[in-house]
């Protein structure tokens, strides 16, 4: 029974710190395939859908970017925002489940906390995730995630995901700033 109870607490500890997830995939490539819109798309959603919970929002393009190849009005990537319930389940399976299944994976930068307290963490494949089946899912994608804090503090921030667990990289004793060049010899003329 204490670990129910451990349990219970994470989840409570993640409700208070946490306003909200925010979930989005790029599909600014994908989009230049044939048959984007039949296909490809209704994939993407439904592996997004899977591994949230929740339906994804289409997100498009606001201007045309001709060194993008982007017009105004394509679809270039697909959000989701979760609260409650649903944003403690996603943030308890990335940290225990999704971030260890990550190929050669270190921890997370401390730079992923940015001054608002947010943590961004990129998942290259989102193939990592239990839901996904590989058999079934043929498109393979990036996928994003914000975690926004409730307090907009960053050290406090990241002291709690500290504590819930949150796999960040050690910081190692022979690293105390950027390697200094040594000066070659010059040349007079």
């Amino acid at each position: 029974m204490p670990e129910a109870k451990k349990n219970h607490n994470d989840r409570v500890a993640i409700r208070s710190l946490l306003e909200k997830a925010v979930i989005d995939a790029g599909v600014g490539r994908l989009s230049q395939q044939p048959n984007f819109e039949e296909k490809i798309l209704p994939q993407v959603m439904r592996d997004i859908a899977a591994v949230t919970g929740q339906q994804p929002q289409i997100r498009r393009a606001k201007e045309s970017i001709a060194g993008f190849k982007i017009r105004e009005g394509q679809i270039v990537g697909l959000r989701v925002t979760l609260r409650g319930a649903k944003m403690v389940d996603f943030f308890e399976r990335l940290v225990t489940i999704v971030l260890p299944r990550v190929r050669d994976f270190n921890g997370i930068e401390r730079s992923a906390v940015d001054q608002g307290g947010t943590l961004n963490v990129g998942v290259r494949d989102h193939m990592v995730f239990p839901e996904i089946s590989p058999e079934k899912s043929l498109i393979s994608f990036s996928l994003g995630a914000s975690m926004v804090p409730k307090k907009k503090n960053h050290d406090a921030s990241f002291a709690a995901f500290v504590e819930l667990g949150v796999p960040f990289k050690k910081e190692t004793a022979g690293k105390t700033g950027a390697k200094k060049k040594s000066a070659g010899k010059r040349r007079s003329k």
